[in-house]
């Protein structure tokens, strides 16, 4: 439920096409003791994030005297092209990865671990987000440099709830009883969010829903997704579904009609803290009291950070810098502990409603990072913070949820798996039977096989 992604330039596409054609641009020495110059692949690409990073990278110059290149690169892009270059021994020097691409690239022996896990002892593991560092820790070892990332959360008319009589819900079954009562008594959808069968859409809502009602996907390679937790969540997602007036919804449709004031609630990511607030053009608030007071939303909206209190665990995104294995790994730990010290704030200043820090603060000051995430501009033009928007408490809150970030699988062996289920769409091709009638027992148990059958092709 994250906002689609704007597409690279046509020139920074000609670039890409070039490195996987012939590496990476990258020395491939080895040692950053002598480095003049680094090259950065980032997936931030749009124009406004590209020329932050390319800010913090001329810091880093004017501070060191190490040139820093910084080249857009989509994720699947980067794949291919660490391919290509671990082949010519060509690679960039530093590259930032989900976590799911972590995993893959540490599998196949493209991370300098070592780098990573200095630049985390350095920094300091006690000032990062746990939940991300055990994300990028494989086999005991970590791996990557958490940076920021992004997280579900639950946006919430407080008087639509308070004019049907509702509570403010703490765990996915209250979540559930609630979009219910809501529908039932103001005859508006309950809960919005993705629920259209075999979309990418429904793939991140039973995500998001099953894992924050605590069921697990694989546990010690055993496929867990027909558990009694598992049972129950499908049991919920399907009250959830049908708690809207509208019928199936994708991430768009269900956005649309939380910002048109035809849902109580909307289940989405922290991307949508500017748009509630009018301060985004291609997504317009358009509800019918948003016409006199624009910021009418974002006024009478709170939000669960963490929907099930007693079992944090946010559906969300986690960005991380790794040094492929052959770079300059001395100069890139440089670069990647300046960009996460004292070129942080500024790197993370782009839309920053989507990338929250997963280094809360330092030794001296434990929270330093993410109370000034508060303070940074939102929207495209940096209007106003979500500190002046949403208040201290919510940024306080917000520091909750990032650091309940959780994925299936996460730091284990299976997070392969869970990351082909997840990019496969294999849950979300199962769930119409849900729709259709079929028991929740018999739907996780035909998720279990499917799940199963790509697990026997790793």
């Amino acid at each position: 439920m994250s906002r689609p992604r704007i597409a690279v330039s046509l020139a920074a596409l000609a670039a890409i096409s070039m490195l996987a054609g012939c590496g990476a641009g990258g020395s491939g020495q080895g040692d950053g003791a002598s480095a003049e110059s680094l090259t950065f692949w980032t997936p931030q690409t749009t124009p406004e994030r590209l020329a932050v990073q390319e800010s913090v990278a001329a810091a880093f110059e004017d501070e060191t005297g190490i040139a820093v290149e910084v080249v857009p690169m989509a994720g699947a892009d980067a794949d291919q092209a660490i391919a290509t270059g671990a082949a010519s021994g060509d690679v960039p020097d530093v590259v930032l990865l989900a976590s799911p691409q972590v995993s893959a690239w540490n599998a196949q022996g493209l991370i300098d671990t070592a780098a990573a896990a200095a630049a985390v002892e350095s920094l300091g593991a006690e000032t990062f987000n746990e939940h991300a560092l055990e994300a990028v820790t494989l086999d005991g070892t970590v791996s990557a440099v958490p940076s920021d990332g992004w997280t579900h959360l639950v946006a919430y008319r407080a008087d639509l709830l308070e004019q049907a009589g509702v509570e403010a819900p703490t765990s996915v079954a209250e979540l559930a009883a609630a979009a219910t009562t809501i529908k039932e008594q103001l005859g508006i959808t309950g809960l919005a969010f993705g629920t259209q069968p075999g979309t990418a859409s429904a793939t991140e809502g039973v995500q998001s829903i099953f894992q924050s009602a605590g069921c697990e996907l694989v546990e010690d390679g055993t496929v867990t997704i027909d558990s009694p937790a598992c049972v129950e969540a499908a049991e919920h997602f399907l009250t959830l579904r049908n708690s809207s007036t509208q019928g199936d919804m994708d991430v768009p449709a269900a956005q649309a009609a939380y910002l048109a004031g035809d849902a109580a609630m909307l289940l989405f990511s922290t991307h949508i803290l500017d748009e509630l607030n009018g301060l985004a053009e291609a997504t317009p608030v358009t509800c019918g009291e948003c016409a006199g007071d624009p910021q009418f939303l974002a006024k009478n909206s709170k939000f669960l950070t963490v929907i099930d209190e007693d079992n944090p665990r946010q559906y969300g995104a986690i960005l991380s810098y790794v040094v492929p294995t052959g770079a300059q790994s001395e100069a890139a730990q440089q670069f990647i502990e300046y960009a996460m010290s004292s070129g942080y704030i500024e790197s993370l200043s782009a839309a920053a409603e989507g990338r929250i820090p997963l280094r809360n603060g330092t030794a001296e000051s434990p929270t330093e990072y993410i109370d000034a995430w508060g303070d940074l501009g939102i929207g495209v033009d940096g209007a106003a913070t979500t500190a002046e928007v949403y208040g201290e408490e919510f940024v306080a809150e917000m520091g909750e949820g990032i650091n309940s970030v959780y994925l299936w699988g996460m730091g284990t062996g299976d997070t392969t798996l869970a990351g082909l289920v997840s990019s496969q769409g294999v849950l979300a091709a199962q769930i119409e039977q849900l729709y259709n009638g079929a028991s929740a027992e018999e739907v996780t148990a035909a998720m279990k096989q499917a799940v199963e059958e790509v697990q026997a092709g790793l």
